[in-house]
């Protein structure tokens, strides 16, 4: 147990090392460490391009930033919901190549089907009862719903029926429409280069965002509330939109306001869409020969790659519409058949706004519109005040803990201040190399991690003590005695925090994860440093001085 062996003492100088290397950084000014290149983008600079660089992200309590709320616009989901069924019904109530509809809409918050014949209708019942399936449960939730509630009309209505959306469905909907829209949020927030945003459900429709370092909410809503439904469509340049694009078309066409950076106007398109985002794999920044500026390169699955195909040959001659957002940003002329599945979007793009484009179609559509119904700037006034704070306890709180440790076991208690320092140096290069975010519940949690590793170096000296009080025995043995027998105890205490910690991670969000995340790595830190380091100083110190009698 005294004895260190060279895989031992490489070990610990490693982790040591590493942990002064990642916590460097955060001492060192940003300018000091990175510089910009030709393409406006931050770089590591000089001995920063072979050693870490990065630093502890600050949360939004800290370093300030954007808080936004956004409202899921759930009537936008029912209505496509009761659509999809209307769509439904009518197939479904076509018999044998015979219609025993005559007609199928959506009235309210139903789809009402009426019968050729009122002897029909039980027919179309049972036809459109089948359509109806259970409803996906939440987990631990047994009950048996449909999610379609089919009834018939009254006596004066013999040939109606009525469909609508059970509770069920409509609460499932709501809460898979809200999972579905944190998910693309967060995919869009990732491909900004936010660090550590939060992004978590409040109430039943609505969805908080709060992004650190993000000082205008409005970038963080115009990325975000944008729907980003791209499709492609064929435009008949035969049919003149109007100047203010309020011209009739016919059936099977739609006029759509053309983008600035396409000169503005209006265009008719034919109203199907003959491709859609969901077919795109991949986009990227990049620049082609006939455009000046950054283009958006985009590239479609194996499905979407043979539509395309097929609809540049058969079309040759022809423009096409890329709608993003009900708004054409560009309608090219097919000059040749474009079989790779790939092509560019040109136009008056800044590196910025094809990179925002870029981000958009990567994390895909929103499945509902979102609406921003509460949004603030938080200070980084506040967050300086409350970091100077937090500093300070840590410094008073140490202080207090080197005097006590000091006073109460003389050399030992040298040795756990030095433990005690080489701790806070292990988490913060914990906290810079995970990429962690450092809020202030973090630096409760390192203030709380000071104190768990005194109390393990309380133990350790309080055995050490006991066994230096019995006759002729030596240090060395005592102190032996004392780390073997105080282990159980340490190793218990701290896996069960660890515990607690890990459930707060998994459970938690936003400032309890940042909590979780300093104990966590506190604690790993703490039991190194309470156990593996002072042991070895003490040992350092025997075999440098071979004291007859323990200081204590």
């Amino acid at each position: 147990m005294m004895h260190f062996g060279r895989t031992k003492l490489i070990t610990i100088f490693m982790v040591v090392l590493l942990g002064v290397m990642y916590s460097v950084p955060n001492m060192v000014p940003f300018e000091q460490r990175y510089q910009l290149n030709e393409a406006g983008e931050y770089e590591a600079q000089g001995i920063w391009q072979s050693i870490p660089s990065r630093t502890i992200n600050l949360g939004l309590d800290l370093q300030g930033g954007s808080h936004i709320v956004f409202q899921v616009d759930m009537d936008d989901v029912r209505e496509q919901q009761l659509q999809s069924i209307r769509a439904d019904v009518e197939q479904a109530l076509s018999v044998d190549g015979r219609r025993i509809h005559r007609s199928v809409s959506v009235v309210g918050e139903e789809v009402v089907a009426i019968t050729v014949q009122a002897e029909d209708r039980e027919t179309a019942l049972e036809r459109i009862q089948d359509l109806s399936v259970p409803v996906d449960q939440q987990p631990g939730d047994f009950t048996i719903a449909e999610t379609l509630v089919v009834t018939s009309g009254g006596t004066d209505e013999p040939n109606v029926v009525r469909v609508r959306v059970s509770d069920e469905q409509l609460a499932a909907i709501e809460t898979r429409t809200v999972q579905q829209s944190i998910e693309v949020i967060r995919r869009r927030l990732d491909g900004m280069g936010t660090t550590d945003p939060t992004i978590v459900r409040q109430g039943d429709s609505r969805v908080l965002v709060q992004v650190p370092g993000a000082d205008d909410p409005e970038v963080i809503i115009g990325l975000v509330g944008a729907s980003a439904a791209m499709s492609f469509h064929m435009v008949d340049e035969s049919i003149d939109p109007g100047i203010d694009g309020q011209a009739r078309v016919p059936p099977g066409r739609a006029i759509f306001p053309m983008a600035s950076s396409e000169g503005g106007g209006y265009i008719v398109v034919e109203s199907r869409a003959r491709l859609t985002g969901e077919n795109l794999t991949n986009a990227s920044v990049s620049t082609h020969p006939n455009y000046v500026g950054p283009v958006v390169a985009f590239r479609m699955d194996t499905q979407g790659s043979l539509i395309f195909g097929e609809l540049t040959r058969e079309n040759r001659g022809r423009r096409f519409a890329i709608v993003l957002d009900g708004e054409v940003i560009s309608a090219p002329r097919i000059n040749e058949p474009i079989l790779s599945g790939s092509g560019v979007i040109g136009g008056s793009y800044t590196y910025e706004t094809a990179t925002n484009l870029v981000i958009l179609l990567n994390a895909g559509a929103l499945p509902a519109s979102l609406t921003p119904v509460e949004q603030r700037n938080v200070t980084p006034s506040l967050g300086s005040d409350q970091i100077e704070s937090g500093r300070l306890a840590v410094l008073i709180g140490f202080g207090l803990v080197i005097v006590f440790m000091v006073a109460s076991y003389g050399v030992l208690g040298i040795f756990s201040t030095l433990a005690l320092l080489l701790n806070v140096v292990l988490i913060l290069g914990g906290l810079s190399g995970l990429g962690a975010t450092l809020t202030l519940p973090g630096i409760a949690g390192i203030i709380l991690t000071i104190g768990m590793a005194v109390d393990a170096n309380v133990l350790i000296y309080e055995r050490i003590r006991e066994e230096a009080r019995r006759d002729k025995v030596k240090p060395t043995m005592a102190i032996q005695a004392g780390y073997e027998r105080a282990l159980a105890a340490i190793l218990d205490a701290n896996i069960t925090t660890l515990i607690a910690a890990a459930v707060l991670f998994m459970l938690g969000a936003g400032p309890v994860r940042g909590f979780a995340v300093t104990l966590g790595i506190g604690i790993i830190t703490s039991v190194f440093t309470a156990f593996v380091f002072s042991r070895l100083l003490a040992v350092l110190w025997l075999r440098a001085t071979k004291p007859q009698k323990l200081p204590l």
